[in-house]
């Protein structure tokens, strides 16, 4: 998947559920009856086949294997990140990407090692979902993809760029692409394994968990962690509040 849920998604998603449970239809998920029913085809290939194979990934393969699988394949995402940061405006971390590639490919031998962090350079993530956020396009709906995870419209247009612009999809011979990229996804599941065991402890709606997790996540990526509050407010999910006549309305969460 390319996008899964992370400690911070965790950690956001948890005040959004103990800030209160939502009433009703979410303005935000027009589309929850396909969502939740992805949601459930998602979870079961993680229970049955990804999160098997990933646990098996990191008991057995050494820690330092793991940490070149993810430094490479990051490494290669450094240079699309920089084209966005170019898109979106911000020469200098553009500038910082593109020297991380260049440094950790030549010195840090292809990106096995992260010679670019200890020198200074600051690893960024983008993608063209975040571009077009950035530059005023809506988010729209939240959509659960099928094996990719949580999405929303904006991104999934943006999805098309991102895989175009991946560098690994061009590499050949065509097998050696296929075994490197389902590594790529083993290692990613496989570093979420601890977050996947809070969420699975910690949820009691898990779909909704993810969700609010994810478009606050999402929205504080599109703004560099500075949200306008009127943005903020937009993925705020709604709670109940009593009346004076006793009557539950759906209120926004302070």
């Amino acid at each position: 998947m390319r996008r899964t849920t992370t400690p911070v998604l965790l950690a956001l998603a948890a005040a959004a559920t103990l800030s209160g449970c939502a009433v009703g239809p979410d303005k935000r998920d027009p589309m929850e009856n396909w969502n939740r029913a992805v949601f459930n085809f998602n979870d079961k290939v993680d229970t049955y086949a990804l999160k098997p194979v990933a646990t098996g990934y990191k008991n057995v393969t050494p820690t330092f294997v793991q940490t070149g699988v993810n430094n490479f394949f990051g490494n290669l995402q450094d240079l699309w990140t920089g084209g966005n940061n170019l898109l979106q405006g911000k020469g200098g971390d553009a500038v910082s990407d593109f020297g991380r590639f260049a440094l950790n490919s030549t010195f840090g031998v292809l990106g096995l090692f992260d010679i670019a962090s200890e020198a200074g350079l600051r690893k960024h993530k983008e993608d063209f979902g975040q571009t077009l956020g950035r530059w005023g396009v809506q988010s729209g709906p939240y959509v659960m993809l099928p094996l990719l995870g949580p999405s929303t419209l904006r991104d999934t247009v943006g999805l098309p760029l991102d895989f175009v612009a991946d560098p690994w999809s061009y590499k050949d011979p065509t097998n050696v692409r296929t075994i490197g990229g389902v590594i790529r996804v083993v290692d990613q599941r496989a570093s979420l394994l601890d977050a996947s065991s809070l969420l699975e402890d910690a949820a009691l709606d898990r779909y909704e968990f993810v969700r609010d997790g994810f478009l606050q996540r999402r929205q504080s990526q599109v703004y560099d962690g500075d949200v306008p509050e009127t943005k903020a407010e937009e993925n705020v999910p709604e709670q109940p509040s009593v009346n004076p006549t006793g009557e539950g309305t759906a209120q926004p969460a302070t």
